[in-house]
């Protein structure tokens, strides 16, 4: 087939025109790549200088945060370190002293009293007409010695060795009274004192008949008497010291037998606690010494006693020696028979230049400190004396008021820039 030549030469111009189109536009998209290339080259190149001075100043280490303390002088202990329990000696089992049916019961587990609060009242109906029984009786012999004297037949005639024997029971009794109005004798001291003088009425012959008659009778009363008040007054059963009830084994209305346990009553405001120290250790024991206390029970809680007593004997089967620790217990947070961790002060070194174990280190064999001078971490070969494990006495290497880094020193250098945070 022929194709017509005006055809050919317009497909010709078509094809130029196209590749004419394609070019120009080709160009113009070109130009604003390089012109970009180059801005962003212009900005590259401007910025370089402060990027440089950054990565200069960034090489420059910064201070390291540490925390440090001035060392001191003061008194550095030596603890001994002991198992303990805790127990009080102000506990005793209530018991009735008479029988009879419960009246009241004021008393509840877990309840706090005062001394001599009322606690258990027992039925006394009982009581008192005993006690009626005998002061009638008392006032019956009295009554009789007294008309004895007024209305008896006469004294026989007494030697003077008599009379004066008599003379003196009677002033020493006369004495014994006066003395126990004042409060100076006791009630046996005066009843003795009548006893005596009685007993010489009777040696002397003085007044025979009725003294023999009655006296016997009405001292005997008196005693009773003295009996049934007393009987009386243990219907009423008070608490013998302040402390809190517990292990009641009664009931209102129960019948009590005498002897009977009733309550237990325990004041624990004061604890003790006993330790055991060996014996190479009970020479280094003082009464009086500071004692930290921890229980079980209060995990970091330390409670505060002093060593209360030491036992004379020495345990055959462990070599060891009991010790007695007294701790306060206000809020009555520690109970008797809880186990309890003892450290007793057994040496004081006073006036040492002492700094915390935790700032010591050692290096290549050696105890050193890091000690702060302005910005700046010193690295100080220093000499222990004694030491706990809080603290060391510093022997050289340190002085008074320097501050000592505690923490963040195990990775320091000598010289190396440190700030002391708070």
């Amino acid at each position: 087939m022929v194709i017509p030549k005006k055809i050919l030469a317009l497909s010709l111009v078509v094809i130029v025109l196209a590749a004419a189109v394609y070019f120009l536009f080709l160009k113009k998209g070109a130009a604003p790549a390089e012109s970009t290339t180059g801005g962003t080259s212009e900005a590259e190149s401007g910025s370089a200088a402060p990027d440089a001075a950054k990565q200069t100043e960034s090489q420059e280490p910064q201070p390291l945060a540490v925390k440090a303390v001035p060392a001191v002088k003061g008194d550095l202990v030596i603890s001994l370190k002991s198992p303990g329990e805790a127990f009080t000696n102000r506990m005793i089992a209530v018991k009735a002293e008479v029988a009879g049916v419960i009246k009241s019961l004021n008393i509840a587990e877990g309840r706090h009293v005062r001394e001599g609060d009322l606690l258990i009242e027992i039925d006394d109906r009982e009581y008192r007409l005993r006690l009626e029984k005998q002061q009638a009786l008392r006032l019956k012999y009295l009554s009789e010695m007294l008309l004895e004297k007024q209305f008896g037949a006469p004294d026989v005639a007494l030697s003077a060795e008599a009379q004066g024997k008599i003379e003196k029971a009677k002033a020493d009794l006369e004495k014994a009274s006066e003395g126990f109005a004042k409060g100076l004798l006791s009630d046996q001291e005066l009843e003795r004192a009548r006893r005596d003088y009685e007993l010489v009425l009777i040696e002397t012959g003085a007044k025979k008949d009725e003294i023999m008659a009655s006296a016997k009778n009405l001292t005997q009363a008196e005693i009773d008497v003295k009996i049934a008040e007393l009987e009386l007054d243990k219907t009423r059963i008070r608490a013998a010291f302040p402390g809190i009830i517990t292990g009641i084994k009664v009931s209102p209305k129960e019948h009590l037998a005498a002897g009977q346990e009733l309550f237990t009553l325990v004041n624990i405001a004061e604890i003790k606690v006993r330790a055991k120290v060996l014996e190479s250790e009970i020479g280094k024991m003082k009464v009086g010494r500071e004692v930290d206390v921890r229980f079980s029970a209060y995990p970091g809680k330390v409670f505060k006693g002093t060593v209360d007593a030491i036992s004379p004997v020495v345990n055959a089967d462990d070599k060891t020696c009991a010790v007695q620790v007294a701790v306060r217990n206000p809020a009555e947070e520690i109970k008797p028979g809880m186990h309890a961790e003892v450290e007793i002060a057994a040496e004081i070194h006073a006036g040492r230049l002492i700094v915390p174990q935790d700032a010591i280190l050692v290096r290549g064999g050696r105890k050193l400190v890091f000690v702060v001078e302005g910005e700046l971490a010193k690295w100080r070969y220093v000499e222990i004396g004694v030491e706990n494990e809080a603290f060391a006495e510093i022997l050289d290497g340190v002085k008074e008021g320097e501050l000592v880094i505690t923490e963040g020193h195990f990775t320091l250098a000598h010289d190396a820039r440190v700030t002391v945070k708070s």
